[in-house]
């Protein structure tokens, strides 16, 4: 199989973990989904003491990553340094984000970029126009990988053999009755993705949302992520739909490719 780009081997073939740690993130994982709480309630979703749970946010405080108003506990901005810095690392950012927003305000919809990690699809730069909507796909969403156009386009850049380890992994869930979830019918799409350049999503991730997207290379040819542009069905429909985005999307991720390669 090839190399994870970027991500690495799963952990569970790595051996054990540090236990500490992995309290930490159960905290924090609970904050994020409670959007703030108190420490018993953090010990109970944590499946832990309140002296316990108490020590952790103690030591999360300690480093910016929770803070403490009143007697609920919160995430703190340090995630979004975190964050920030992580993104602006990753090949062609400054870049993609440019051609994002002329991608959204030419369109009028909300433009995504993805990347891989881990085997999903992970939106790192979105813009949406005045007219545009705001689906589930903000910075920083993880989705399963063939659930969006974005997704199955970069799934398309990669062997058979990659992508049905993928599949392996994690399966083919379903997010709508639309999803692909039989593996026949995955391969025979990113057959036709290849042939075209562009891949299509038709309420397969979202009801009501369409989106059409394209692979986004590096200099050296490996796959860096994929342009998006969503909108809703009513919008996204016929010539717009079939040739009208596909083309303007294509259009840009060449803009990005010769950018990247002459920087």
């Amino acid at each position: 199989m090839e190399d994870w780009k970027p991500g690495g081997s799963s952990p569970e073939a790595d051996g054990s973990t540090i236990q500490s740690i992995d309290t930490s993130f159960a905290i924090v994982t609970a904050l994020r989904k409670t959007n703030g709480a108190g420490v018993t309630e953090l010990a109970e979703r944590a499946d832990l003491s309140k002296s316990s749970a108490h020590k952790h946010l103690r030591s999360l405080m300690k480093h910016g990553c929770v803070v403490k108003e009143d007697e609920e506990y919160r995430l703190g901005l340090r995630y979004l340094d975190l964050g920030a810095h992580v993104r602006s690392e990753y090949p062609g950012s400054a870049e993609i984000k440019h051609k994002l927003r002329d991608l959204a305000a030419e369109t009028g919809e909300s433009a995504q970029f993805a990347v891989e990690e881990r085997g999903h699809a992970v939106v790192l730069h979105r813009d949406v126009s005045h007219s545009g909507v705001y689906s589930r796909g903000r910075e920083g969403r993880r989705f399963p990988i063939h659930q969006t156009a974005a997704g199955k386009a970069i799934l398309s850049q990669h062997s058979d053999q990659w992508v049905r380890e993928i599949v392996d992994r994690y399966g083919l869930l379903a997010a709508t009755p639309q999803t692909i979830t039989e593996k026949t019918v995955l391969f025979d799409e990113l057959a036709e993705i290849r042939d075209r350049g562009v891949a299509f999503n038709s309420e397969e991730s979202t009801e009501g949302l369409r989106s059409v997207a394209a692979p986004v290379t590096g200099p050296d040819g490996d796959v860096l992520g994929a342009l998006a542009v969503a909108g809703p069905t009513h919008r996204l429909t016929g010539d717009r739909f079939d040739r009208e985005l596909p083309n303007l999307v294509r259009s840009i991720v060449n803009e990005i490719e010769l950018n990247l390669a002459h920087s």
